[in-house]
């Protein structure tokens, strides 16, 4: 009888980028669900909710287990199909006890829990003075998102870029000098980085690690199956 194979339920352009990029390291097969952004609001399709209660990507269904949450969907596909893995991606999970678990698990919870709330942040207020409001309203609300980003937003983003350019100055992967989950957890959080700051032109560190992550070819298949990885702005 044949193993069921693993679906991800990928949302365009979103985080689940990174959960095709390590199915494609580990070299184990899956399929593919697209679902489309809402062209106005850019948010999932309600069919979602009939995958998982809470209608969020990234999510899989491994036979009959549901698995959402980037984070843990990492750790569930690192623990259950990378014992077998060799070369870089033997060492995914670090070894318990370790400095390198230690920085793993930093990064793991750093990407979602610190970095990606100002990324998220930033692109709302980005966003709020091109949407459709009074012709008298929006200078108003172009400078408060101006001011919002120039005061909140943007010593945040500055103070975790300088942390990661300084960390990265000293290790070749975040958790180390091996590739490992925190790797996948980042990249997606520093394309996001890259694409909404000035970071790119200051941190020749941060923007050399992205470069190598994109270049592997398992991320450039990764690309070819799930499309692009952000959204603009």
């Amino acid at each position: 009888m044949l193993a069921a194979m693993i679906t991800v339920h990928h949302l365009e352009m979103s985080r689940s980028q990174r959960v095709l990029w390590l199915l494609e390291e580990l070299g184990v097969p899956y399929e593919i669900r697209l679902y489309k952004r809402d062209r106005l609001t850019r948010l999932a399709p309600p069919e979602l909710k009939q995958v998982h209660p809470l209608g969020k990507s990234p999510v899989i269904t491994d036979g009959d287990l549901v698995v959402a949450e980037s984070g843990a969907i990492l750790e569930y596909l690192a623990e259950r199909y990378g014992d077998q893995s060799k070369g870089e991606t033997a060492r995914l999970l670090a070894s318990p006890g370790t400095p390198e678990h230690l920085q793993l698990r930093f990064w793991m919870h750093f990407a979602e829990g610190s970095l990606m709330n100002w990324l998220v942040m930033k692109l709302v207020f980005m966003n709020i003075p091109t949407q459709p409001m009074p012709f008298f309203v929006k200078p108003i609300a172009r400078q408060l998102c101006q001011k919002v980003q120039a005061k909140l937003i943007d010593p945040n983003l500055e103070n975790s870029t300088a942390f990661i350019e300084s960390h990265l100055g000293r290790h070749t992967w975040f958790a180390g000098e091996y590739l490992t989950l925190a790797d996948f957890q980042m990249s997606f959080a520093v394309s996001a980085l890259l694409a909404r700051s000035n970071a790119a032109g200051q941190c020749p560190r941060l923007a050399a690690w992205l470069a190598r992550i994109e270049a592997r070819p398992a991320y450039q298949r990764a690309l070819a199956r799930g499309g692009p990885v952000l959204m603009s702005a």
